[in-house]
């Protein structure tokens, strides 16, 4: 066991240290400032500005999060206080299935039902919205069955004490499960935003692929993983560099969120145990 944990944490170091020698040549000389000062991509002309990539990421992001918590917490609600018997398992079934769907499918269906659907609202649907959606609905098993997982951890004692005082079912599931699980949940959710904001294909379909701003939900955006597929195949120098230090950026941003999610995950299980 211990020397498959040193391997993984080589390969982890290993990626960190080909991205980090791919990008010096930006980085050693300053120049890695332009990615987040300049607004502009236009890498024949030297400018590198990653900013409206940076954000665009992030906006898509915490999109997919606002609609897919809300229905993924329900999902684990229902899982655990509601549902019985082979409904039980027939949804916690369909929750994995859709947790193993490929993204380019999902693309897909975002591509040729949402992206027209949008763009009925205004044109010319591949947009921040679209992009949202799509990828709450790959986060959306994550969040449900971390959260499922949370809402099981907590201590039965502390609900049975709840019924014996006489409160309803929702306030105990609300006021007493909810908040105990909150460590869980959280975690999830770092989990499920560090796979949306890695994710490529879906945002390389529906997204739009335009580097700007996202001045409205139904601008069309580039994300920077997008960025990273439309571009490395014919990148050179400094263009080739400044893929890498994205690459870099991002590892960067995710390994971060998984290290939130774990230290949430092991402080809730102090606090239950205690």
């Amino acid at each position: 066991m211990g020397a498959l944990s040193f391997v993984c944490a080589a390969l982890l170091c290993l990626i960190l240290g080909f991205l980090l020698y791919e990008s010096w040549s930006l980085v050693a000389d300053g120049r890695w400032l332009s990615f987040f000062s300049q607004t502009g991509w236009y890498p024949l002309e030297g400018l590198f500005g990653m900013t409206p990539m940076i954000f665009a990421s992030l906006v898509l992001t915490f999109g997919s999060l606002v609609i897919a918590l809300p229905v993924g917490l329900a999902c684990a609600i229902f899982l655990e206080f509601y549902a019985k018997g082979w409904v039980k398992k027939s949804f916690q079934s369909l929750l994995n299935l859709l947790a193993g769907i490929p993204s380019v499918v999902l693309g897909l269906w975002g591509l040729t039902e949402l992206v027209p659907l949008i763009g009925q609202i205004k044109a010319p649907g591949t947009s921040v919205l679209a992009g949202a959606v799509v990828l709450s609905l790959m986060i959306l098993p994550t969040l449900a069955l971390t959260s499922y997982a949370a809402l099981t951890s907590v201590d039965r004692s502390i609900l049975a004490g709840a019924q014996a005082l006489g409160l309803t079912q929702k306030t105990q599931i609300l006021a007493i499960a909810v908040p105990a699980a909150r460590s869980g949940i959280m975690s999830g959710v770092l989990l499920a935003s560090a796979r949306a904001l890695g994710e490529t294909m879906v945002v390389l379909m529906v997204a739009g692929n335009v580097v700007q701003m996202p001045s409205s939900l139904f601008a069309p955006v580039r994300a920077l993983t997008a960025n990273i597929a439309l571009e490395m195949a014919y990148a050179l120098g400094g263009h080739r560099a400044s893929l890498y230090v994205s690459g870099l950026l991002l590892t960067i941003i995710v390994w971060i969120l998984a290290y939130l999610a774990s230290y949430l995950f092991n402080k809730g299980r102090t606090v239950s145990h205690d």
